[in-house]
Order: structure tokens, then C-alpha cells, then sequence
């Protein structure tokens, strides 16, 4: 329609009820954003209830341990590798199924928030996550260090998308970007932070005491304070779960996952000589399921009557290309958490705890940037800080890809910092945007598709980082060899490259983001909330 001579776009989606249409996008020009930017004004001085600042950090820390033993765990690899006498491409499953994990469980949140109440899933997700924490330490087969790792996985799964629908959902209008900024905390900063805890623990413990102090924080911290101050602002639903999709999401995930992994490895197997034939066959075979399977969720959920997750607002491309933003970020910072203590560790020769100590300056940028970030949307708008946050990212890769061949521990702990005060300036912003534009009814499903893909991201960019590093190994000897060392370095600078790209498609797919908003009329000088 036009409205003022500015071309506006209503996108629209029946109820699952069957009642009339409403927007799923809210649109500058029409009476729902006035009323948004009025309220908006009149809330600049609203002030944050402290009940929601402590079930913010009662859930956020719950998922902060979660997403920070994620990570834990990269720098443990080459320890794993010996211990349980496994190769790269075996061990990285420890972290890649509890990504698989997470990404499956968070297509549930949009149910889940609707059928049960916010405590209760807090609870929930607090007893699998100590469960898990004691089988870790007291596992002795890498089987069930994986089974563990999946208990975890629904843990985590539950609580992120927990924390950040109470703050969608609960916190002041005006207050929204900075309290995603304290999310990003979470989502961002925690991995990057793992495997420097993981070095540090392991430098004078086993590895399992990782697990041993977060109990502590997990019970006298997170529970108390999630029990005390979690509300329930709106009431539940007769919510039914459509368990054909999702399995069907979850046969997807996992096939698209496993194809790369093994297709990788069938690589791998035929650069060092050895037959490879079966695992191609598996690879592909998962590749095919899983896009089959993606398929017809997609379909699928287009002609439920109450589908998993209501997906009509992507039909907006704007929509979309912010998912796969966010989606490539998250590729990049779950990759990074692998790439750089690997690289230490089998490049450099540097300790553990060395390895793990690298990633710190630029996860504390990360830390101090992320609330600046969400502050910088709340009074500028999504486009300086998004397009200045990417394009550091894009700084950060490319100075560790021209030094690549020539890295030392110190230079290579310094330009991370580039990548991490780009994420954080740049990754919780583009959740939010892309949220603000979707109608407050479906808010829950938005928070579902960014945070499946968030994981999702993480999964993917683990099974294809660590693959190009296999296959860069392949047949240069073993743990040690100056020749493996060498192959390492080299595996290092091709996933730079990779990484490289990634960047700059997620800086393209923000720019046209961008152009096409302000073509819509949308003032993107100020961000409006849902309401």
C-alpha cells in the first residue's frame, strides 16, 4: 500500500485458530508503529524491576555454564584424543552433538513457553544440567560422555531461549537492546570464555573438575535466584507438541550435520590413503535425509493447523536474511572457540592452559562491548552498530589470515580482539532488529528460529572447521611431528579463509537488510520494540 508517497509492506498470517489475519510485521507509516514510537517515548525513563534483573541473571547463568562447558571442551581435545586413544574428526563429537542437541530442543521453546510455566522449565532445565554435570564426572567410556553431553544439550537448549523471552517479553520497552546486550553475554561471550577456563583447570586438575565447580554455581546461585524472581506475566496455553515435525527438525538437524562431518572425513581418509567408500556413502545418504527432511518441515508447518513454529513471518525476506546473519556470526564465534586453542596447541606447541589463556583479551572486549552494543541500538538505531560491529569482525579475520603462516601466541590473542568487540557490537543487535519486526504474538517463534540457528551455526561450523583441519592433517604424521605442526598451520589458514567469506556475506545480506528497510519507510535512526 502507499501511505505518504512511501511504498509500506504488511505482511500477514492467519491464527492458528483460524481467526482473521494479523500483521507479523510491524510496519512504519501504519497506526501499530506509531503507537510503538509514542509508547516508546513515553518509557525512556522506565526503570528495571529488580525481579527482572535477577531472572534474567538466574536463567542467564544457567545458560552462561551451559554454553561456557560447551566450549570448555574445544581445548580439551587434544587431551580427549589421548586419553580415549580417538582422532579429530571422533572427538569433535563431544561438542558437536551437544550443539545438535541444543539446536534441536530450542525449535520446542515457542511450545514450551506457551504450555508450561517459565518456572517450571527453569527447574527443568536446572536438574538436567547437574545431572549431566555429575555423569561427566564420573564417566570413564566416551559413550557416555556423550550421553551426558546430551542431557546438557536440553539444559542449555531450554534455558537461552528462557532468558531471552523473559526479556522480550517482561523488560521495558525502551530497555530492550541494552538487556539483549546482558544476553549477548551470555550467547557470545561464554564461548569464547571456555576453553580459557578449560585451560586454567586443567593446568593443575582433571579435566573433569570442570564439571565439579559448576555445580556450586548451578545450586546456591542460579536455582535460588530463578525460583525467587521468575514471574509468569502471561498465562499458559492448551498447547499441543506436533511430534512429526518435530522429529522431522530433528532428522534434519542431525543429517545435515553428520553428512558434512562425514563427508569430511571420507576426505580426510582419502588424502592420507585410505579407503573412504563407506563414509561417503553415509555422508551423502545423511546429507539427502536431512535436506529432505528440512523440507518437509518447512512444508509441513505451512499447513498445520498448530505448527511447531510459525514461520510465515520469514515469507519477509528482510526476516531471513537477518536469520542467516545471525546464523553466520554464530558459525564464526562457536569456530573460533575451536580454532584457536587447537591451532595453539598443535601449531604453536603451546600448553593447555596457555591455549585456552589466548581467547580471554578478546572475550573480555566482548564482555565489556556487548551491553555498549545493546545501549548504542536503543539510542542510534540497528545500522551503526551492526555495520560497524561486522566490519570489525571482518578486520579481526583478515589480520589473522595475512599472519597466519607466521602467528605467535601473543599476535594471535591481540587480533582476536577485533572479532570479539565486532560480535559483540554486532550479533544480539541483529537478533533484535530482526525481532523488533515481527508481531507480538509471534515473538516466541522468532526467539525459536534465531536461537535453533544460533546452535545450529555453532554445530555446523564445528563439523566443517574441525574437517578442513582433518583434512589438512591427513597423512603429515602424528601429534608432535614438526610435518603435523606445519599441516596444523596450514589447516589454520584455510579455515581463516573460509571464515573470511562468511564475514563478508553476512556484511552484504546487512546491507541489503538495510537498503530495504529504508526503502519501506522504516526510520532506522531508532529502534522500536515489540509491544
Amino acid at each position: 500500500m502507499e501511505a505518504g508517497g512511501v511504498a509500506h509492506v504488511v505482511i500477514e498470517e492467519p491464527l492458528d485458530d483460524g481467526s482473521d489475519a494479523i500483521p507479523i510485521a510491524v510496519v512504519p507509516g501504519t497506526k501499530e508503529a506509531d503507537a510503538q514510537s509514542t509508547a516508546l517515548d513515553r518509557d525512556e525513563d522506565e526503570k528495571i524491576p529488580g525481579k527482572l534483573i535477577g531472572s534474567i541473571f538466574g536463567c542467564g547463568l544457567l545458560a552462561f555454564i551451559g554454553v561456557l562447558t560447551e566450549t570448555c571442551m574445544n581445548v580439551l581435545f587434544p587431551a580427549l584424543m589421548e586419553e580415549f586413544n580417538l582422532t579429530t574428526s571422533t572427538v569433535q563429537w563431544v561438542t558437536t552433538i551437544y550443539l545438535l542437541t541444543v539446536s534441536s530442543i530450542m525449535p520446542l521453546s515457542s511450545y514450551l513457553k506457551r504450555r508450561f510455566t517459565l518456572k517450571s522449565l527453569f527447574v527443568t532445565a536446572i536438574t538436567c544440567a547437574c545431572v549431566g554435570a555429575v555423569i561427566m564426572i564420573f564417566q570413564h567410556a566416551f559413550w557416555i560422555l556423550l550421553i551426558a553431553r546430551v542431557i546438557q544439550g536440553v539444559a542449555t537448549g531450554i534455558a537461552v531461549p528462557l532468558m531471552i523471552n523473559v526479556i522480550l517479553e517482561q523488560s521495558p520497552r525502551s530497555k530492550v537492546g541494552r538487556l539483549m546486550g546482558v544476553g549477548a553475554l551470555v550467547i557470545g561471550v561464554a564461548p569464547a570464555l571456555g576453553p580459557t577456563v578449560g585451560g586454567l583447570v586443567t593446568m593443575v586438575l582433571p579435566w573433569r573438575w570442570i564439571f565439579v565447580f559448576v555445580l556450586p554455581f548451578l545450586l546456591l546461585v542460579s536455582l535460588p535466584l530463578g525460583a525467587c524472581c521468575i514471574q509468569q506475566k502471561k498465562p499458559t496455553e492448551a498447547a499441543e507438541l506436533n511430534v512429526v515435525q518435530f522429529v522431522s527438525i530433528v532428522i534434519a538437524l542431525v543429517g545435515l550435520v553428520l553428512g558434512v562431518t562425514e563427508v569430511g572425513e571420507a576426505i580426510g581418509d582419502a588424502v592420507a590413503g585410505a579407503v573412504s567408500a563407506g563414509t561417503v556413502v553415509v555422508g551423502v545418504v545423511a546429507l539427502v535425509v536431512g535436506i529432505a527432511s528440512l523440507v518437509f518441515f518447512c512444508w509441513s508447518t505451512r499447513r498445520s493447523f498448530s505448527p511447531l513454529i510459525r514461520l510465515g513471518w520469514m515469507r519477509d525476506p528482510v526476516a531471513t536474511m537477518q536469520v542467516l546473519s545471525y546464523f553466520m556470526l554464530a558459525t564464526l564465534i562457536i569456530g573460533f572457540g575451536y580454532l584457536i586453542p587447537n591451532l595453539a596447541q598443535l601449531s604453536l606447541g603451546a600448553p593447555t592452559f596457555t591455549a585456552g589463556l589466548l581467547i580471554m583479551p578478546g572475550a573480555l572486549a566482548a564482555a565489556v562491548c556487548a551491553p555498549i552494543g545493546g545501549t548504542l541500538f536503543d539510542r542510534l538505531g540497528p545500522v551503526r552498530p551492526i555495520l560497524t560491529g561486522i566490519v570489525l569482525c571482518i578486520v579481526g579475520i583478515a589480520s589473522l589470515l595475512c599472519f597466519s603462516q607466521h602467528l605467535n601466541s601473543t599476535l594471535l590473542a591481540c587480533l582476536y580482539i577485533f572479532f570479539g568487540v565486532g560480535f559483540a557490537l554486532s550479533a544480539s543487535n541483529i537478533m533484535t532488529n530482526g525481532i523488533n519486526g515481527i508481531a507480538g504474538p509471534f515473538v516466541p517463534d522468532g526467539n525459536a528460529v534465531f536461537n535453533t540457528f544460533n546452535q545450529f551455526g555453532g554445530a555446523a561450523g564445528t563439523a566443517i572447521f574441525t574437517t578442513i583441519m582433518a583434512v589438512c592433517q591427513a597423512g603429515h604424521g602424528t601429534l608432535g611431528d614438526a610435518s603435523y605442526r606445519q599441516a596444523s598451520t596450514n589447516g589454520g589458514t584455510a579455515i581463516l579463509v573460509v571464515m573470511l567469506v562468511i564475514a563478508l556475506l553476512a556484511f552484504a545480506m546487512m546491507i541489503v537488510v538495510f537498503r530495504t528497510q529504508k526503502k519501506r519507510g522504516i526510520n532506522l535512526n531508532r529502534s522500536v520494540s515489540n509491544e
